[in-house]
């Protein structure tokens, strides 16, 4: 049996017929057109429909039903079987939407489904057409919400975790599990997607998971310690007031005691950099959002020390703040009020994002807004420093 293909004229009918098959699901009831057909085509045409067209014709049309009827005479096959297999596209998107329906459906069983950022990161699957991809795909959704249903956890292991929730250690170090997790996260805690390692294991710690020990730190000044080895090493540092770097893996191994009065809580090394080598209350840097192991050498100080806590007065700072004051019942505001942003607004850069509450103070998020202007610890450092060397008379709010 000849190949109608493969002889001149068929090419481009071929073609806008399998095009066309594609559109409808094999539907026959429709037509195909050729623009400007040459000479071989113009027979071809001619041939199937019996029907003259004169030499330069600027357009053939041929129904589809002719050209099916036609090839199973000449050949002995069908268009379609000429044609070979094609894509059923409407029933590939009547399959694709039964299975976003499904998506949507084991999305919705999950614990965190009335939350209103569960509803934004599921929303936006819909709106950049991640779900389809996911269906498409097969991407292990109901393995994304297994594992958000699993957090926050507790400061666990990022390879306990996985094996824990998932079977396997390593089911979050890389994938699409891992990318769609971190995007519900972000979301969740308000922070942009992490765009490298530094910003992901600080956001996997604010879900609870530590990705590493030794990766999450803590960066400290003047905080003498008890309790073994690290609790001497604090308190060496802290005679010579020099910065001491303290990891997730030393506080676990050699848990300190905290036994002073008070600890100041700063965003930006600028701060202490400012005061190192000198006499000054205990600080403690968070360098951005706290990891585990701030919170963790924080949680050793005793029911009695009272936490100045203070970040950049921008949405993200005041999200922090106000979490951290949720966190600690000992926790107060430390230069994050209303008065202190007013001093210092001026020519700061645009605050972006959504706008955080601040609690603690409502007046500093109306003024934040109006003002729509960030003020980065370092505009505030010598009222800070201040403060932490503890000048005769001044008042820390």
């Amino acid at each position: 049996m000849p190949d109608p293909g493969a002889e001149p004229g068929w090419q481009r009918l071929l073609a806008a017929a399998r095009r066309s098959l594609e559109r409808t699901g094999g539907s026959l009831a429709g037509s195909v057109s050729l623009a400007a057909p040459d000479e071989a085509e113009r027979r071809v045409v001619i041939g199937v429909t019996g029907v003259h067209r004169p030499a330069g014709v600027a357009r053939v049309t041929v129904r589809l039903a002719e050209l099916d009827a036609f090839l199973r005479a000449a050949h002995g096959a069908g268009l379609a079987e000429t044609v070979g297999p094609f894509r059923d596209r409407p029933g590939e998107r009547a399959r694709e939407a039964v299975g976003r329906d499904a998506a949507l459906s084991l999305a919705g069983e999950s614990r965190h489904a009335t939350q209103p950022w569960y509803l934004d990161f599921v929303a936006s699957l819909r709106r950049d057409g991640t779900l389809t991809r996911i269906v498409r795909a097969g991407l292990p959704l109901p393995a994304v919400v297994t594992v958000l249903d699993a957090l926050p956890a507790a400061g666990e292991p990022m390879p306990v975790f996985a094996e824990r929730v998932l079977g396997d250690t390593k089911a979050l170090t890389d994938g699409p599990v891992r990318g769609l997790v971190l995007r519900a996260l972000a979301g969740w805690h308000q922070v942009p997607v992490p765009a490298g390692a530094e910003q992901e294991r600080a956001l996997w710690e604010l879900a609870g998971v530590v990705p590493d020990d030794l990766a999450s730190q803590v960066l400290v000044l003047n905080l003498p310690a008890g309790g073994g080895l690290l609790g001497e090493w604090l308190t060496g540092a802290a005679a010579a007031h020099v910065p001491f770097r303290v990891t997730l893996h030393q506080l676990r191994l050699t848990p300190p005691v905290l036994a002073v009065p008070e600890i100041f809580v700063c965003e930006n090394p600028a701060v202490l950099r400012a005061v190192t080598g000198r006499a000054t209350a205990p600080l403690v840097c968070t360098e951005g959002v706290p990891s585990a192991a701030v919170h963790l050498l924080l949680g050793a100080a005793g029911p009695g020390t009272v936490i100045r806590w203070r970040n950049d007065f921008d949405w993200t700072g005041v999200r922090l703040t106000g979490s951290a004051l949720a966190r600690y019942p000992s926790a107060v505001p430390w230069r994050m009020g209303a008065a202190d942003y007013a001093g210092a607004a001026g020519t700061g850069p645009g605050l972006l994002g959504a706008a955080a509450a601040t609690s603690w103070d409502p007046e500093l998020g109306e003024l934040m807004t109006r003002e729509g202007r960030s003020v980065m610890e370092e505009r505030l450092i010598d009222t800070l420093a201040d403060d932490l060397c503890g000048y005769p008379g001044r008042a820390v709010a």
